[in-house]
């Protein structure tokens, strides 16, 4: 059988696919990957063959020019921002038809998988006559930003003689049960969330637990804006943390160290600088998956594939999120922390003029000092443990392109 995985997305997207398109991989079918120029180096690092579908990267669809800080923007409402977004993203479905079209022409795939946002996937298959299963790498309120793509392809779907967006063969949801909200499409198949990231070489540090003290992450994903935002004092919130004898760790990937200014050095024994029982720091690029199960609570930015990750081991989370309103980001948060497995933060409005350092670091004492957080963690933790593997739904893929 050959599958082809269309993604359309950032970087997490890709590393959201790779553990499904292994396992088709791994269990015999032939496998091709279809990625964005922008990506296509991310793909190729997942080790599966990969083809380049469209050149330009997501803002060029989603009308924004090259030099726009979308974080520094007057924020739309979520539902135009959702409407907005479902447009832009069937615009560059509709980029990557033809291409997509001409690439089936030589290869003559027998089921496309894409991903939630991947409106291509829907209008190659539509064309093709041939299986379409949508994966849901996470809970994306999805209702409003296909509505938004059913506008923008209104004619391309006239002329398929269809009156609205292709319905697939078969959902697929890493969201855990818990959290999907009422709204989901259905009806889904639930798959288990398997991290995926980057590597580095381990150390020992990385997958044990400091013996007698607690760990907190402290992360931004890919990104370095909450590591070099001017407005408050990363180290003021790593010397309040280690002063109470919590080990730090601040995940960074090469660059940001550089772009923070902070001069976090890469290991400190803060007991040495100052004569007494505190924590310890480590700065630089540290695999999520690796770490995440030996951590007590992670600090972070509300990333689409942070947040799970952090789940598969059951690590409560205090999510601080960056820059204006987002409505994929902030419903994860406020799903999550409705919940109980989390905190939503915005030390800035919350803070009444203390440093966000500061504010930042008494919410976490606050979060260790309360064991429900890491229960309802757990309790999710053991929810994704429930759900199938990929390789278990390997069989329901090839039932469909057997059909």
């Amino acid at each position: 059988m050959r599958i082809l995985f269309i993604v359309t997305g950032s970087q997490p997207t890709y590393f959201a696919v790779a553990p499904l398109a292994t396992a088709a991989r791994s269990a015999g079918h032939e496998v091709m990957l279809a990625a964005h120029e922008p990506w296509v180096k991310t793909a190729e690092s997942i080790g599966l063959p990969t083809f380049c579908f469209t050149a330009e990267p997501m803002r060029h669809y989603m009308g924004l020019p090259a030099t726009d800080d979308s974080r520094r923007s007057s924020p739309l409402p979520a539902d135009e921002q959702m409407t907005g977004q479902g447009r832009g993203f069937a615009r560059m479905g509709r980029a990557g038809l033809e291409p997509l079209l001409e690439f089936a022409g030589d290869w003559s795939p027998d089921l496309v998988v894409g991903t939630a946002l991947c409106f291509s996937a829907m209008l190659l298959t539509a064309r093709l006559g041939i299986p379409y299963v949508r994966l849901f790498e996470n809970q994306i309120p999805i209702a409003r930003i296909d509505a938004g793509a059913e506008e923008e392809l209104r004619p391309d779907l006239e002329g398929l003689g269809l009156d609205r967006l292709p319905r697939p063969d078969l959902i697929l949801d890493a969201t855990p049960p818990s959290l999907r909200p009422p709204d989901a499409p259905a009806p889904a198949q639930p798959v288990r969330w398997i991290p995926s990231h980057p590597q580095r070489r381990l150390e020992r540090w990385m997958y044990t637990r400091p013996e007698g003290r607690r760990r907190v992450l402290i992360t931004s994903g890919s990104r370095s804006l909450m590591f070099h935002d001017e407005g408050w004092s990363m180290p003021l919130l790593v010397g309040e943390l280690t002063a109470t004898g919590v080990d730090v760790l601040v995940a960074a990937s090469p660059g940001n160290r550089e772009l923070t200014g902070h001069r976090i050095p890469d290991r400190i024994s803060v007991s040495e600088r100052f004569g007494q029982d505190m924590g310890d720091v480590r700065v630089g690029w540290i695999p999520l998956d690796a770490v995440a199960p030996t951590c007590d609570l992670a600090v972070h930015h509300g990333g689409a594939t942070t947040i799970p990750t952090l789940l598969v081991s059951g690590v409560p989370q205090l999510i601080i999120p960056e820059g204006k309103p987002d409505y994929h980001r902030d419903a994860m948060a406020r799903s999550l922390s409705d919940f109980g497995a989390a905190r939503a933060l915005r030390p800035r409005a919350e803070g009444t003029g203390r440093d966000p350092g500061e504010v930042i670091a008494a919410a976490c004492r606050e979060m260790l000092a309360e064991p429900g957080y890491a229960e309802r963690a757990t309790f999710l933790a053991k929810e994704i443990a429930a759900q199938p593997t990929p390789a278990e739904i390997v069989p329901k893929l090839e039932a469909l392109a057997s059909r």
